[in-house]
C-alpha cells in the first residue's frame, strides 16, 4: 500500500461535480474525443488564451479557512460610533443561523416562479408592510441596493413624473444635511441626464426659483438634528415641488413619520435592523412612495393574488412595468433587489414587533441623551437642539487630542472634513450604559472633569417636541406580533422555508444567471465579526485585512479578465454597467469627445444594456443579429460608419446571449476602435470565459462581472450580488472615486455610483474564497466543465426541443436556447406551461422567454453532476411525451397535467378528483419524484388578478375575503 504523505483534498473536486468515468459517457454522447476537442470545437483558436491564469496555487478548505482567519484578524474592530446611515447591531441569532447562514434561503432565485417562492415572498411582503407603516407612505418596494442609490432613483423618478408647469425644471435640491455618499450619488446620476443638484441648507432654499423640480431632506439629518419638515413639504407642494426624505427606520419608531409630513417618497436603508456593516455592504435600502406613482415605482413590487384554485397566493406584482424590460425606454435599470437582506430585516421587525422595536429605540434615545448632558457636564457644547441618536458636538481645538484617546480606546467617532472644530457620536443597538461611560471618560481625561453619570441619569427623559413625537400605530399585523419566542421564530422561518425551492433540492438551470455551488467554506467567513463588524468610513489603519483582500481580489481578477485596473465598487451587474458606462463618458469627455454618445447595442442585449445607456446620458442605436443569432456584422459596420463621429460605444454580451461565441468578436471590436469607440462587455457569460478567453483579449474596454454568478455570491432569492467593472489602461484614470473614503479610485475618478466604497464589501469575501481554492487551473476546468455539461444537454435534448442557435461546429457555449413556440401551435402548450410543469418534477424553470419569446434558455454550470443532469433532462423529455400525448389526441388540449401545472398536496388530495389523468401522473411523474418529493405552496398564480387588485402589504385574513367578495 502506498502512502502520500503530501495529499491533500483539492477544492477544484468538490466545486467541479464530475468524474472520468461520467466524462467519458457524457463526450460520447456528445461525439467528442475528449473535453479538449471540445473546447477547441466551440472557443474560437483566435480569442484562446496562449497560457494558463497565472493565480496563486489553490488552497485546501482547511489552509483556506485557516490562512484567511489571519488575513481577517488585520481588520481591528473599534467601537463604532461614526453613524452616517451605517450602525452596529445585534442579528437575532435565529435570524444568523437559519436565515443568513442557510442555503435554503440564499441559493434561492429571483421569486419569478411564484408557486415555489412563496415563503421570500411572504418575508418580502412583511419588509414592505413594515416599510409603508413606519414611514406613513402608501406603497413600497421589495428593496433596493443602498440609500444613496435609493435617492437617485427617487429622483430620477420625480424628474420623469414632473408636473406641465415644471416640464422644463431641471434643477433638484439637496439639503447640505444629507449623508455625504448619498449627495456624492445624486452628483452622479444628475449629471448625465443634465440634472442641476443645488446643495443647500433647506431652512434658506428658495422653493420660488421656477427651476427646482423636487428636494431631498435627511431625517434625522446626518448630524443628528431632528428638523420638522411638515411646512417645508407643504410650501413645496404649493409650487409643484415633489419632496423626497431619506429616513431612518428604527427613528421612525417614536418620531413622527415622513408620510405624515406629506413627504412624496421616503427612502432610506434597513441595514440596522438586524444586518451587519459588513464594511458598506450589502443592506437593504427601501423605497416608499404614494399610491399614484406605483407604476413608476424602480424595483420590484410583492403583491397578493389568487391561484387557480382561488387561494390566496403573492407574486411580484407588475412585472411588465419593471423598468429595465422597457430598454431605451427606461428610466432605471434596476433588475434586481437585496432580497436575503431585507428577509433579514422583515425577520428582524417579525421577532421583535413593534413594542421590541420601540423599546430598542428607547434606549439608543436615552442613552444618547445621556452622552449628550454628560459632555455638557464637562464643558462641551452639543450643537443639536432635537437628536434621536447622533450628536454634533463642539470640541474646539482640543478635536485631535481627543480623537487620538478615542482611538487609544478603541472608539470610532465621526471627524467632519469641513470643520475641525467639531466631531460626531452617533449610538446604536449595541450600546449600552457602559458605552456611554466609555465615550465620556475620552472627553474626562481631555477636559481633565469629570461627570456624574448617575445622578444624570435620573433626569433622562423624552425630549422631542410633540409635533415631531410619533402617535400612529404601526406594525399592528398579526405578524409583527406573534412570534417573539425563539420556538415561534424558528418555526414560523422553517415554514416559509419549506415552501420555496432553492439550490438544496434541485439544479436550477437558469440561462444567464450560472447559478453554480455557493460553498459552505465560500459563505463561513461572511458571518466573522472581524468582516461583518467594521464600519465602511472606519480608519485605514483598522481595515488592513479588507485593504489586502480587496488588493488581492483585483490582482486576481485583473489576471482573470486581461485587464489593468478594477473597481470593487458597484454592488450589482447593472450598476456595473452604469459605471462602465460613465467611465467610457469621462474618457471621451478628456478628449474633448463630449459629443460622443451614441450607444450601438444589439437586439438581443439584456434590457439592462439599453437602460444603462440612457442613465449615461447615451443614445441607443440597436443593432441587427442574423438567423443563426449573431451580430449581423454588415449592419453594424453600416451603424458604425453612420454615427462614427458621435460613436460613444458598442455593448455586446459574450459569449453571446443566444449562448454562442461569436467568431467575428475581434473583427466587431476593432470595427468600433477604428470609429473612435470604446467596447463595452457584459459580463453576464463570464462563466464560459475564464481561463479560456477574456474580455481584453477578445478587444473589449471595459467589462462589469457578476461575482453572484461566475465567482459563487449567491444569488439570495433575489439578491445580494456584485458588479465590479474591470477597464483597460486608458480607462484607469475615471474609475469611480468616493467622496468620504480617500485613495478610491482614479486620478480622475468620477463619482461615486455606491454608497460605500468598495459596494456590498463583505461579500467580496466569497469571490476571493472561490478563486483561492480554485486557482488557475480550477478555474479554467470549472469553465470547461460548464461548457461540457451544456452540450450533454443539448446532446440529450435537441431531438425533442430544438435548440435555436449553435456555433459553427454544432457546439453551444454553456448555455443553450431552446425552442418551445412550436408546441403552441401543435399542442396548445406555451413556454409558461412547460415550466409550471417542471415544479412537480421538483424543477426551477430554465429561464422563460429571454432572449426570445416562447423559449427556455438552459445553463447547468460545472458544479452539476451527471446524474443530476440527467434527472433535468429525464422531466424535460417526460414532458415532451405529455406534449406528445396532447398532439396525438390521448390527452385534452385544455385540461392536461401541462395547464393544470404545478400540482399542490391539497389539489391531489381533494375528495373530488375530476381531472382526465390520475393523481400520480399528477404529482409522481417519474420514479425518482416519489422519493423526494417537493410540493408547490400554491397552484398557478393568476398574475391578472393581482394586477387589477394590487395589494402591496400584509392585510388581516377577512379583510382579503372582502376584497376578493
Amino acid at each position: 500500500m502506498k502512502i502520500d504523505l503530501r495529499y491533500q483534498e483539492k477544492f477544484e473536486t468538490r466545486h467541479n461535480n464530475s468524474n472520468e468515468a461520467d466524462i467519458k459517457e457524457m463526450l460520447d454522447l456528445i461525439g467528442a474525443d475528449s473535453i479538449e476537442t471540445l473546447i477547441a470545437q466551440t472557443v474560437p483558436s483566435a480569442i484562446r488564451l496562449p497560457q494558463e491564469l497565472r493565480l496563486p496555487a489553490p488552497k485546501s478548505e482547511y489552509q483556506f479557512l485557516k490562512d484567511f482567519k489571519k488575513l481577517a484578524q488585520q481588520n481591528v474592530i473599534h467601537k463604532s460610533h461614526i453613524g452616517m446611515g451605517y450602525y452596529d447591531t445585534i442579528v437575532p441569532p435565529v435570524i444568523l443561523r437559519n436565515v443568513l447562514e442557510n442555503p435554503a434561503w440564499y441559493t434561492a432565485y429571483t421569486p419569478y416562479q411564484a408557486e415555489i417562492a412563496q415563503g421570500r415572498l411572504e418575508m418580502l411582503l412583511n419588509y414592505q408592510t413594515m416599510v409603508i407603516e413606519l414611514t406613513g407612505m402608501e406603497i413600497a418596494n421589495a428593496s433596493l441596493l443602498d440609500e444613496g442609490t435609493a435617492a437617485a432613483e427617487a429622483m430620477t423618478m420625480l424628474y420623469n413624473l414632473r408636473k406641465a408647469s415644471k416640464k422644463n425644471a431641471e434643477t433638484f435640491f439637496v439639503s447640505e444635511f444629507c449623508h455625504p455618499q448619498t449627495i456624492d450619488i445624486l452628483i452622479t446620476r444628475a449629471t448625465p441626464l443634465g440634472i442641476n443638484i443645488l446643495v443647500g441648507d433647506h431652512r434658506k432654499i428658495d422653493l420660488t426659483n421656477e427651476d427646482i423640480f423636487g428636494a431631498i431632506l435627511q431625517y434625522p439629518a446626518s448630524e443628528g438634528e431632528v428638523f420638522d419638515y411638515t411646512e417645508l413639504i407643504a410650501a413645496a407642494h404649493e409650487l409643484n415641488v415633489n419632496v423626497v426624505v431619506a429616513a431612518d427606520l428604527m427613528a421612525l419608531s417614536l418620531l413622527t413619520p415622513p408620510g405624515e409630513m406629506g413627504a412624496d417618497v421616503v427612502i432610506g436603508c434597513s441595514q440596522r435592523f438586524g444586518v451587519p456593516m459588513g464594511f458598506g455592504g450589502p443592506h437593504a435600502a427601501f423605497f416608499a412612495t404614494k399610491d399614484e406613482f406605483k407604476r413608476h415605482i424602480p424595483g420590484r413590487i410583492i403583491g397578493v393574488s389568487v391561484d387557480s384554485e382561488g387561494n390566496r397566493a403573492l407574486r411580484m406584482a407588475l412585472q411588465t412595468r419593471e423598468q429595465h424590460i422597457r430598454r431605451e425606454k427606461a428610466t432605471s435599470n434596476i433588475c434586481t433587489a437585496q432580497v436575503l437582506l431585507s428577509v433579514m430585516a422583515a425577520a428582524y421587525g417579525v421577532y421583535h414587533g413593534p413594542e421590541g422595536i420601540k423599546a430598542i429605540a428607547k434606549r439608543i434615545y436615552g442613552l444618547t441623551q445621556l452622552t449628550a448632558k454628560a459632555l455638557e457636564s464637562l464643558g462641551f457644547t452639543v450643537e443639536n437642539s432635537q437628536y434621536f441618536d447622533t450628536l454634533k458636538v463642539n470640541t474646539g481645538n482640543h478635536t485631535e487630542a481627543i480623537r487620538a484617546e478615542a482611538i487609544a480606546s478603541k472608539i470610532n467617532f465621526r471627524y467632519f472634513k469641513d470643520s475641525a472644530l467639531h466631531l460626531g457620536i452617533s449610538l446604536d443597538e449595541t450600546c449600552f450604559f457602559e458605552d456611554v461611560v466609555n465615550i465620556v471618560s475620552v472627553f474626562e481625561k481631555i477636559s481633565g472633569k469629570s461627570a456624574d453619570l448617575a445622578k444624570i441619569e435620573t433626569t433622562i427623559d423624552w425630549a422631542i417636541s410633540e409635533n415631531l413625537t410619533r402617535k400612529s400605530d404601526f406594525m399592528t399585523h398579526q405578524v409583527f406580533n406573534n412570534y417573539h419566542s425563539e420556538h415561534e421564530m424558528l418555526r414560523y422561518l422553517k415554514s416559509l422555508e419549506n415552501k420555496d425551492l432553492s439550490m438544496v433540492h434541485s439544479m436550477i438551470s437558469l440561462g444567464s444567471c450560472t447559478m453554480k455551488l455557493n460553498a459552505t467554506t465560500e459563505m463561513i467567513p461572511v458571518t466573522w465579526s472581524e468582516f461583518g463588524s467594521i464600519h465602511p468610513f472606519a480608519p485605514a489603519g483598522q481595515t488592513l485585512g479588507y485593504k489586502e483582500l480587496v488588493t488581492n481580489l483585483n490582482d486576481w481578477l485583473c489576471e482573470i479578465t486581461g485587464f489593468a485596473k478594477m473597481s470593487l465598487q458597484p454592488n450589482s451587474g447593472a450598476q456595473g454597467e452604469y459605471a462602465g458606462l460613465m467611465v467610457i463618458r469621462a474618457y471621451h469627455e478628456s478628449r474633448g469627445d463630449s459629443h460622443r454618445n451614441i450607444a450601438l447595442i444589439p437586439s438581443s442585449a439584456h434590457g439592462t444594456n439599453p437602460a444603462s445607456a440612457v442613465m449615461a446620458g447615451m443614445k441607443v442605436v440597436v443593432t441587427k443579429c442574423d438567423d443563426n443569432g449573431n451580430i449581423d456584422v454588415a449592419d453594424l459596420k453600416a451603424k458604425a460608419e453612420q454615427y462614427s463621429e458621435n460613436l460613444a460605444c458598442l455593448m455586446v454580451t459574450y459569449p453571446s446571449t443566444h449562448g454562442v461565441f461569436e467568431e467575428s468578436i475581434k473583427e466587431i471590436c476593432a470595427l468600433i476602435h477604428e470609429h473612435g469607440g470604446q467596447v463595452y462587455m457584459d459580463g453576464a457569460n463570464m462563466n464560459a470565459q475564464v481561463g479560456l478567453t477574456s474580455p481584453a483579449t477578445i478587444g473589449a474596454d471595459v467589462c462589469h462581472l457578476n461575482l453572484h454568478k461566475t465567482f459563487c455570491i449567491p444569488h439570495g432569492g433575489g439578491g445580494p450580488g456584485m458588479g465590479p467593472i474591470g477597464v483597460a489602461p486608458q480607462l484607469v484614470p475615471f474609475l469611480p472615486g468616493h467622496a468620504v473614503v480617500e485613495g478610491v479610485g482614479g486620478e480622475f475618478a468620477i463619482n461615486a455610483v455606491s454608497a460605500a466604497p468598495y459596494g456590498s464589501a463583505s461579500i467580496l469575501t466569497i469571490s476571493y474564497a472561490y478563486i483561492a481554492m480554485m486557482g488557475g487551473e480550477g478555474l479554467r476546468k470549472a469553465t470547461q466543465t460548464a461548457i461540457l455539461n451544456a452540450n450533454y444537454i443539448k446532446a440529450r435534448l435537441e431531438n425533442d426541443y430544438p435548440v435555436l442557435y449553435t456555433g459553427s461546429q454544432g457546439r453551444c457555449a454553456h448555455e443553450m436556447i431552446l425552442d418551445c413556440r412550436p408546441f403552441k401551435l401543435s399542442a396548445g402548450v406555451e413556454a409558461e406551461d412547460i415550466a409550471k410543469r417542471l415544479m412537480d418534477y421538483g424543477f426551477h424553470a430554465p429561464t422563460l422567454s429571454f432572449p426570445v419569446a416562447g423559449t427556455l434558455m438552459v445553463e447547468p454550470t460545472e458544479s452539476e453532476s451527471k446524474a443530476e443532469l440527467d434527472r433535468f433532462c429525464d422531466a424535460m423529455l417526460a414532458i415532451r411525451q405529455e406534449i406528445r400525448e396532447i398532439e396525438e389526441g390521448n390527452a385534452d388540449k385544455a385540461s392536461n397535467v401541462l395547464k393544470h401545472a404545478p400540482h399542490t398536496q391539497a389539489v391531489v388530495l381533494t375528495e373530488n378528483w375530476n381531472r382526465p389523468y390520475s393523481r400520480e401522473k399528477a404529482v409522481f411523474p417519474l420514479a425518482y419524484v416519489k422519493a423526494n418529493k417537493f410540493w408547490p405552496a400554491v397552484s398557478r398564480v393568476d398574475s391578472a388578478y393581482g394586477d387589477r387588485n394590487l395589494i402591496c402589504a400584509c392585510i388581516p385574513v377577512e379583510e382579503y375575503a372582502h376584497q376578493e367578495a
